[in-house]
């Protein structure tokens, strides 16, 4: 079964390309919803677009740059990605009978945050996460913003009772991070921390009688 990623219209497009790769890295299936607002902060952030005819190139594109912006940084097989235009309320993530393991919601945005809170169903990313909820699957929200005004607290406390788990994409500093992709990457290693996936992402902190800060997993 796959992980259903939505990517929202927040700043952020680096953390749901470091949740892709580590879900196809870890031989995840993945299904993608791109929301229209998304698009525009894709080519804002990066300068790629992302077409509906052109999808796989656009995607492969995105995955292959790293947070820095420098093309070519990574290698990635999305031969075990499926795409879903946002615009499709027909499509399988929005039935609960459609088999899923989860959603992951990376970047989220405060009005994706508030649309599924309430259950507006706008679009097939809010549908899906409905779904993801009433079908009691495992649903984590990255949500990307600051400052947060009441409203929104609001909406992440019922989220929160709804049973999703909200991760705010809010990179730590005690794993060693050198780059910003190294703090890129801990958020995404948090998000699919939340979801279960094994990863290699980050250092994880160990406790000082364990030789220091962090030890990569793994080794």
């Amino acid at each position: 079964m796959p992980w259903i990623v939505g990517v929202s219209g927040a700043s952020g497009t680096p953390y749901a390309a470091a949740v892709l790769r580590a879900l196809l890295a870890a031989g995840e299936a993945v299904d993608l919803v791109v929301s229209r607002a998304s698009r525009l902060t894709l080519l804002d952030e990066t300068g790629i677009p992302f077409r509906d005819a052109h999808w796989q190139d656009d995607l492969r594109e995105w995955l292959a740059r790293g947070a820095d912006g420098k093309p070519g940084t990574f290698d990635v097989d999305i031969s075990g990605l499926r795409y879903w235009n946002a615009g499709d309320l027909a499509a399988g993530p929005s039935s609960g009978s459609y088999p899923a393991k989860g959603m992951l919601i990376v970047p989220a945005s405060t009005a994706c945050v508030a649309g599924v809170a309430l259950g507006l169903s706008k679009d097939l990313l809010q549908r899906a996460a409905s779904v993801t909820l009433k079908e009691r699957r495992t649903l984590v929200v990255s949500v990307r913003e600051t400052p947060l005004n009441g409203q929104t607290l609001r909406h992440l406390v019922a989220l929160d009772d709804a049973g999703a788990t909200v991760v705010p994409a809010s990179p730590a500093f005690y794993a060693g991070a050198t780059h910003i992709q190294d703090l890129v990457d801990f958020v995404a290693g948090r998000v699919l921390d939340a979801a279960g996936v094994e990863h290699g992402l980050y250092r994880r902190w160990r406790g000082e009688l364990g030789g220091g800060s962090s030890d990569v997993p793994g080794e």
